[in-house]
Protein backbone atom coordinates (compact mmCIF):
# COMPACT_ATOMS: atom_id res chain seq x y z
CA UNK A 1 0.00 0.00 0.00
CA UNK A 2 3.00 2.30 0.81
CA UNK A 3 4.65 1.86 -2.25
CA UNK A 4 1.37 2.55 -4.24
CA UNK A 5 0.86 5.55 -2.55
CA UNK A 6 4.30 6.95 -2.93
CA UNK A 7 4.48 6.78 -6.17
CA UNK A 8 1.02 7.53 -7.49
CA UNK A 9 0.47 3.84 -8.60
CA UNK A 10 -2.40 1.41 -8.30
CA UNK A 11 -1.40 -1.83 -9.23
CA UNK A 12 1.66 -3.90 -8.84
CA UNK A 13 3.28 -7.01 -10.35
CA UNK A 14 3.87 -9.83 -7.45
CA UNK A 15 7.46 -11.61 -8.60
CA UNK A 16 8.52 -14.76 -6.58
CA UNK A 17 12.05 -16.01 -7.33
CA UNK A 18 12.10 -14.28 -10.76
CA UNK A 19 8.75 -15.28 -11.80
CA UNK A 20 5.13 -13.45 -12.02
CA UNK A 21 2.55 -15.29 -9.60
CA UNK A 22 0.06 -12.59 -8.74
CA UNK A 23 -1.35 -9.00 -8.92
CA UNK A 24 -1.91 -6.62 -6.29
CA UNK A 25 -4.41 -3.69 -7.22
CA UNK A 26 -5.94 -1.37 -4.86
CA UNK A 27 -9.22 -3.20 -5.62
CA UNK A 28 -7.73 -6.33 -4.18
CA UNK A 29 -6.19 -4.64 -1.50
CA UNK A 30 -9.42 -3.04 -0.50
CA UNK A 31 -11.60 -6.40 -1.22
CA UNK A 32 -9.48 -7.91 1.78
CA UNK A 33 -9.82 -5.81 3.89
CA UNK A 34 -12.12 -5.19 6.99
CA UNK A 35 -15.21 -3.48 6.19
CA UNK A 36 -15.29 0.28 7.35
CA UNK A 37 -18.60 -0.57 8.90
CA UNK A 38 -16.91 -3.03 11.48
CA UNK A 39 -17.28 -2.79 14.93
CA UNK A 40 -13.75 -3.18 14.78
CA UNK A 41 -11.06 -0.88 16.58
CA UNK A 42 -8.67 1.50 14.64
CA UNK A 43 -6.13 -0.95 16.66
CA UNK A 44 -7.22 -4.07 15.88
CA UNK A 45 -8.38 -3.00 11.80
CA UNK A 46 -4.83 -1.76 11.77
CA UNK A 47 -3.48 -5.09 13.28
CA UNK A 48 -5.15 -7.18 11.10
CA UNK A 49 -3.85 -5.11 8.72
CA UNK A 50 -0.24 -5.54 9.70
CA UNK A 51 -1.19 -9.13 9.75
CA UNK A 52 -2.36 -9.30 5.94
CA UNK A 53 0.59 -10.52 3.23
CA UNK A 54 0.49 -9.88 0.03
CA UNK A 55 0.10 -13.40 -0.93
CA UNK A 56 -3.35 -12.60 1.49
CA UNK A 57 -4.64 -10.32 -1.56
CA UNK A 58 -2.91 -11.17 -4.71
CA UNK A 59 -4.91 -11.98 -7.57
CA UNK A 60 -2.87 -15.18 -9.16
CA UNK A 61 -4.49 -15.38 -12.53
CA UNK A 62 -2.60 -12.67 -14.29
CA UNK A 63 -2.87 -11.89 -18.05
CA UNK A 64 0.15 -10.67 -19.56
CA UNK A 65 1.13 -9.66 -22.91
CA UNK A 66 4.24 -9.69 -24.78
CA UNK A 67 6.94 -6.95 -24.97
CA UNK A 68 7.15 -7.21 -28.75
CA UNK A 69 3.30 -7.33 -29.22
CA UNK A 70 1.39 -4.91 -31.02
CA UNK A 71 -0.75 -2.03 -28.41
CA UNK A 72 -3.99 -3.60 -30.63
CA UNK A 73 -3.28 -6.64 -29.14
CA UNK A 74 -2.94 -5.31 -25.47
CA UNK A 75 -6.03 -3.59 -26.27
CA UNK A 76 -7.64 -6.76 -27.69
CA UNK A 77 -6.86 -8.58 -24.21
CA UNK A 78 -7.64 -6.03 -21.83
CA UNK A 79 -11.75 -5.66 -23.56
CA UNK A 80 -11.55 -9.47 -23.77
CA UNK A 81 -10.67 -10.42 -20.28
CA UNK A 82 -12.30 -6.72 -18.88
CA UNK A 83 -9.04 -5.66 -17.27
CA UNK A 84 -7.18 -2.57 -17.01
CA UNK A 85 -3.72 -3.51 -16.70
CA UNK A 86 -1.50 -5.99 -18.37
CA UNK A 87 2.26 -6.85 -17.25
CA UNK A 88 4.66 -6.68 -20.04
CA UNK A 89 6.67 -10.14 -20.62
CA UNK A 90 10.33 -10.45 -22.52
CA UNK A 91 12.03 -13.73 -22.10
CA UNK A 92 9.72 -15.07 -19.08
CA UNK A 93 10.47 -11.50 -17.32
CA UNK A 94 8.33 -8.89 -16.19
CA UNK A 95 9.46 -5.83 -17.82
CA UNK A 96 6.96 -3.21 -17.26
CA UNK A 97 3.23 -2.97 -17.44
CA UNK A 98 0.24 -1.26 -19.16
CA UNK A 99 -2.66 0.35 -18.45
CA UNK A 100 -5.79 1.61 -19.80
CA UNK A 101 -3.64 5.09 -18.90
CA UNK A 102 -1.01 4.00 -21.01
CA UNK A 103 -2.89 3.63 -24.24
CA UNK A 104 -5.34 6.24 -23.74
CA UNK A 105 -2.00 8.23 -23.55
CA UNK A 106 -0.44 6.64 -26.59
CA UNK A 107 -3.65 7.72 -28.55
CA UNK A 108 -3.12 11.39 -27.10
CA UNK A 109 0.37 10.81 -28.93
CA UNK A 110 -1.07 9.30 -32.17
CA UNK A 111 -3.23 12.00 -32.97
CA UNK A 112 -0.82 15.01 -31.60
CA UNK A 113 -3.10 15.49 -29.41
CA UNK A 114 -0.82 18.17 -27.87
CA UNK A 115 0.67 20.20 -30.50
CA UNK A 116 -1.43 23.10 -31.89
CA UNK A 117 -3.06 22.19 -34.94
CA UNK A 118 -6.49 21.59 -37.21
CA UNK A 119 -8.44 18.38 -38.26
CA UNK A 120 -9.22 18.51 -41.71
CA UNK A 121 -11.16 15.32 -42.77
CA UNK A 122 -11.52 13.86 -45.89
CA UNK A 123 -14.57 11.56 -46.43
CA UNK A 124 -14.12 8.73 -48.90
CA UNK A 125 -18.12 6.95 -50.42
CA UNK A 126 -16.11 3.99 -51.73
CA UNK A 127 -12.88 1.91 -51.59
CA UNK A 128 -10.75 4.12 -53.26
CA UNK A 129 -7.06 2.78 -53.36
CA UNK A 130 -4.30 5.07 -54.16
CA UNK A 131 -6.47 8.23 -51.52
CA UNK A 132 -3.82 8.36 -49.08
CA UNK A 133 -1.06 8.73 -51.90
CA UNK A 134 -3.08 11.62 -53.51
CA UNK A 135 -3.11 13.64 -50.33
CA UNK A 136 0.35 13.49 -49.41
CA UNK A 137 0.66 14.34 -53.65
CA UNK A 138 -1.93 17.60 -52.78
CA UNK A 139 0.23 18.70 -49.48
CA UNK A 140 3.28 18.37 -51.35
CA UNK A 141 2.75 19.95 -53.94
CA UNK A 142 1.51 22.77 -52.13
CA UNK A 143 4.25 22.65 -49.63
CA UNK A 144 1.94 21.85 -46.53
CA UNK A 145 3.02 19.86 -44.11
CA UNK A 146 0.78 16.41 -42.36
CA UNK A 147 1.51 16.66 -38.68
CA UNK A 148 0.22 13.29 -38.28
CA UNK A 149 -2.98 11.14 -40.70
CA UNK A 150 -4.98 8.80 -39.43
CA UNK A 151 -7.90 6.34 -41.10
CA UNK A 152 -11.35 6.07 -39.45
CA UNK A 153 -14.62 4.58 -40.16
CA UNK A 154 -18.49 5.99 -39.98
CA UNK A 155 -20.83 3.37 -41.34
CA UNK A 156 -19.40 2.06 -44.79
CA UNK A 157 -17.53 5.74 -45.42
CA UNK A 158 -13.68 6.01 -45.15
CA UNK A 159 -12.56 9.34 -43.02
CA UNK A 160 -9.01 10.08 -43.48
CA UNK A 161 -8.10 12.36 -40.49
CA UNK A 162 -5.15 15.08 -41.00
CA UNK A 163 -3.99 17.59 -38.37
CA UNK A 164 -2.14 19.81 -39.82
CA UNK A 165 -0.34 23.31 -38.72
CA UNK A 166 -3.16 25.09 -37.55
CA UNK A 167 -2.52 28.08 -39.84
CA UNK A 168 -2.74 25.91 -42.78
CA UNK A 169 -6.40 24.15 -41.90
CA UNK A 170 -8.53 26.52 -44.27
CA UNK A 171 -6.13 26.00 -47.31
CA UNK A 172 -5.37 21.95 -47.13
CA UNK A 173 -9.35 21.66 -47.41
CA UNK A 174 -9.81 24.05 -49.98
CA UNK A 175 -6.63 22.32 -51.98
CA UNK A 176 -8.23 18.91 -51.51
CA UNK A 177 -11.54 19.92 -52.39
CA UNK A 178 -9.90 21.47 -55.51
CA UNK A 179 -8.66 17.97 -56.79
CA UNK A 180 -12.01 16.46 -56.12
CA UNK A 181 -12.21 15.15 -52.53
CA UNK A 182 -14.77 16.07 -50.44
CA UNK A 183 -12.56 17.60 -47.74
CA UNK A 184 -13.54 20.12 -44.89
CA UNK A 185 -11.79 21.79 -42.02
CA UNK A 186 -12.48 20.31 -38.46
CA UNK A 187 -12.75 22.24 -35.14
CA UNK A 188 -9.46 23.51 -34.42
CA UNK A 189 -7.84 22.22 -31.13
CA UNK A 190 -5.29 23.89 -29.38
CA UNK A 191 -2.55 22.07 -27.17
CA UNK A 192 -2.92 21.33 -23.95
CA UNK A 193 -1.32 22.60 -20.67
Amino acid sequence: MNIMKENNIHRLPVIDDGELVGLVTQGTIQAASPSKATSLSIYEYNYLLNKMTVKDVMEPTVHTINADDFLEDAIYEMRKYQIGVLPVMSAGAVVGIITNNDILDAFLDVTDYNEDGTVVQVFVEKDRPGVIFDIGKIMAENQLNIQTLMVTHQGTTKVVEIHVDKEDGFSVASKLREAGLNAKEAERYKKVD
